[in-house]
This record gives C-alpha cells, structure tokens and sequence, in this order.
C-alpha cells in the first residue's frame, strides 16, 4: 500500500484534520507543565526566571539565522537548481568570515557580562537588596532565619528566634526577608522551591546559605532536587506565604500543640522513614542545629569544629599521644615559631555532653566554637 494511501480512505479534508491533531498532540502534552519558574511568587526567583529569558534570546540570536541559512543554502544550492552560482575554486571572504566570527563573538561577550552582573547581584549568600522591583529593603530590616535540616527522607525546619520547629512544612511571612541555613543529617541532597528562589545544595558538616522573599500569599511546593536513596520521591514539603496576621497564629499553633524537640527526639527524628507527615515542635533545644552540623547531636561525640580547633593549635602530636608530654614540636628551623600541640583531651562526669576540653596546651576558651 502507498504511503498516503491510507489516508485517501478518508478523503483528503479527513487526512489534513488528522495531520493538523499530529501536529498539536505535543503543544496538549505541554499544557501540563507548571511553568512556576517562569511565573513565580518570590521576587529572586523572579529574576532568575527573567536570567533564563535573556540568556536564551541572546542565544537564539545565533541559533535561529543559523537554522534559517542552513535550510536556504540547501534549497538554493541543491543540485537541480541549475541558476544557481557553481564555484569550485572559491575558499574565502573577508566579509563573511568576519559575520561569521563576530556574531558569536558578540553574543558570548554579553552573556559573559549578564552572567557576571547576575552571578552578584543574585548570590544566594548575600541578604537581598530589595522586596520587588519597585520597593528596596529597608535599612535594618531582620530576616526571618530559618535552619534547613535534610533528613532521610523528610525536611526539618527551625526557627530559632521563634524557638519552633517544623518536619515537612515551612511558612513565611509575606514580603519579609528569609535567611536560611541549610545542612544535611546524612547524604547531600538539594534545597528547592522553584517560586521562591534556586535550588542549594544542602551536605552533612557544611552549611550553605540562600536568602529569598516570598511577595505572594500561597501554598507552594517545596522538594529535594538531588537523588538520595528510596525515599527521594516522597521528600516534599509545603510552603506557605502568609500574611503577617496568619504567620503569627500559625507560630502560635506550633506553639500550643507541638512537642518538645530535644537532642533524644532528633535522634528518634533522624531514622529514616518515608512520606513523613507534616509535625510541629513547641521548644527546639536552643544547641541543636549547631550540634547537626558539627556531627554531635549524640553526647558521645566530639563535635567537628571543636575537633578542628584542636587541629588549628597543633593538634594531638605523635610525642602528644601518650599525653606525657608538653614539649614544643621539634623544628629544625630556629627562627621558625614552635608548634604546640594537645597533650590530653579529658571528659569528666560534671560534663554531660560530653564536650572535651585540652588538659594541657590547649584551653576551654581556645577550642570554643
């Protein structure tokens, strides 16, 4: 059977309404995309949407004449057109070899330029400089701070200022800058709620930063966007914008009808579980975040940046282990300042936590976070 056979059946009207509905069946597939990143509700997010506009056109200033001239050099040159100009021999123009080279040339200078002025003026470690594009942070204004807590396989929140804390739900007031402190109990995972602002990575013993504002009320989603074990696909939180009067009563519900969130809850917390429901904590340990971070939540463990100090003084030197000795570490340059080093790491029991202090070189006060 012919190829266009089979639409012959139908009649010629029939087959151009079937091919017309080929044609549309990819715009219907594409009607269901949330296009939340190019139509957002914070006003960083806002711009990096408008980044992604710019950068594209000015791509597509190279892109689209290419495509174009491809499909014109073809038809015009194509073998059975016999007017057009046949030359062999030809190998060069000043002219167009300068077309050719200084489009592209252009076109990478000014991405280079907005990549440079977007890369400061969106660093998501620097507080924000305005609300929207009409109104500038006021001078003094106090972001809310919100510490990000990436856990398996859910999202912990905490308040610090407000002494709350939330799994799987984050709210904010409207038009009030948010700082957030973002780390991971276990494996790296990603910070994203695509009407607020870009994604940031969120890894255990380091902490990032991204600040944001939210200038609609609304109910928006909140995910991981880096694979991290089975239950991945169900790490998702709510984000709420609310006005100043309904942020407060929900820090007042949190407030009356949550639980108490210590370090042996975090411990319980932390176990991995799937599609977490949403929960509130009333009182937050006021050390938590810092002890997730620095790895020492359980007692018995010696936090990361204590540990780190005890390395910026000298750390436990091999004449140190047997913690005997307090000699200088050994230098064959004279003029060269002498080293110190940890003789003894002692815990006692009128030490709870567990927190070591040096015994010899290195005091309370120097190991101090």
């Amino acid at each position: 059977m012919p190829p266009n056979e089979k639409f012959s059946r139908f009649g010629p009207l029939a087959a151009l309404r079937l091919r017309a509905l080929l044609l549309l069946a990819p715009t219907v597939l594409l009607a269901g995309c949330n296009t939340v990143l190019m139509n957002p509700s914070g006003d960083v997010a806002d711009q990096q949407g408008h980044l992604i506009v710019v950068s594209t056109v000015l791509m597509l200033l190279i892109i689209v004449p290419v495509i174009a001239l491809t499909v014109i050099f073809a038809w015009r040159y194509r073998q059975s057109n016999k007017e057009a100009t046949y030359s062999p021999d030809w190998d060069h123009s000043t002219a167009l070899e300068l077309i050719i080279w200084a489009a592209p040339l252009f076109i990478i200078i000014a991405l280079g330029a907005v990549t440079w002025i977007s890369t400061h003026t969106l660093d998501p470690y620097q507080p924000i400089r305005r609300i929207n594009e009409n109104r500038a942070v006021d001078a003094g204004t106090k972001p809310l701070v919100v510490e990000v807590v990436a856990l398996d396989w859910k999202w912990l929140f905490i308040y610090p200022e407000l002494g709350i804390a939330t799994v799987n739900e984050l709210a904010a007031p409207v038009d009030v800058p948010i700082a957030f402190k973002i780390t991971s109990s276990t494996v790296m995972n990603s910070f994203f709620i695509p009407a607020l602002a870009g994604q940031i990575y969120a890894m255990p013993g380091m902490q990032t930063k991204l600040h944001a504002v939210i200038n609609k009320p609304g109910n928006y989603e909140g995910f991981s966007a880096n694979y991290s074990g089975a239950g991945f696909s169900g790490m998702r939180f709510r984000f709420h914008g609310m006005s100043d009067a309904d942020f407060e009563a929900w820090v007042k519900t949190a407030k009356s009808q949550g639980s108490a969130l210590n370090r042996n809850a975090y411990l319980q917390l932390e176990k991995p579980s799937e599609r977490e429901p949403v929960r509130r904590f009333a009182t937050v340990a006021p050390d938590l975040y810092e002890a997730i971070l620095n790895r020492c939540v359980d007692a018995s463990k010696m936090c990361m940046n204590r540990m780190m100090a005890i390395d910026a003084n000298g750390g436990l030197g091999k004449t140190a282990i047997g913690g005997v000795s307090n000699k200088p570490f050994r230098t064959d340059d004279a003029n060269s300042p002498k080293r110190t080093y940890v003789a003894a790491l002692v815990c006692t029991a009128d030490n709870p936590e567990g927190i070591p202090a040096a015994a010899a070189n290195l005091s309370a006060e120097q190991i101090k976070p």
